[in-house]
């Protein structure tokens, strides 16, 4: 549990989540742009990320990875010095945002956020170009949401039509 600014009472509980496993709930209001919590745990290489995390051997994703630039990634799992952030899931319609400040990655509501309600980002995975149709359903999502696209991948980029000028 965090306790907000104020230092009395907390923003957030970590319980069974009906997305996946765990996850972060509102213990109370939560306003617009506040900063929620820091995605924390052990800054390692993407070399070292693929050793750990290997897709291939796994049944399911499932991953504690965050990239916070092209060299550095953090593995945010308890074992590694996680914090709770790393509990929150993904949403297609998320009701929070991930936010890069520096060396650091903090997480901070899109929108109010009433208390009981889950917590939720965008993960948006990086399309590779190569076996995307494969990874959308190794990375299937199911947040339930109305426009969930069915994946934790970034959308597909729309191929721009070109229009004959007469």
């Amino acid at each position: 549990m965090s306790m907000s600014r104020n230092g009395r009472e907390p923003l957030y509980v970590v319980r069974n989540s009906p997305i996946h496993g765990r996850g972060v709930f509102a213990a109370r209001y939560i306003r617009a742009g506040t900063r929620i919590v820091e995605y924390t745990g052990e800054r390692i290489s993407n070399r070292e990320a693929d050793r750990r995390y290997d897709d291939t051997r796994m049944k399911r994703h499932h991953t504690f990875l965050f990239t916070l630039d092209k060299k550095t990634v953090i593995d945010g799992a308890i074992e590694t010095g996680g914090g709770d952030a790393s509990y929150i899931n993904h949403s297609c319609d998320p009701n929070c945002e991930a936010i890069i400040t520096g060396k650091k990655i903090f997480i901070h509501a899109l929108r109010g956020i009433y208390p009981g309600t889950e917590l939720a980002y965008d993960y948006q995975y990086e399309r590779t170009g190569r076996n995307d149709a494969k990874l959308e359903k190794f990375y299937f999502c199911k947040c339930g949401a109305e426009n969930c696209r069915g994946s934790i991948m970034k959308p597909a980029k729309k191929k721009r039509s070109r229009s004959r000028r007469k």
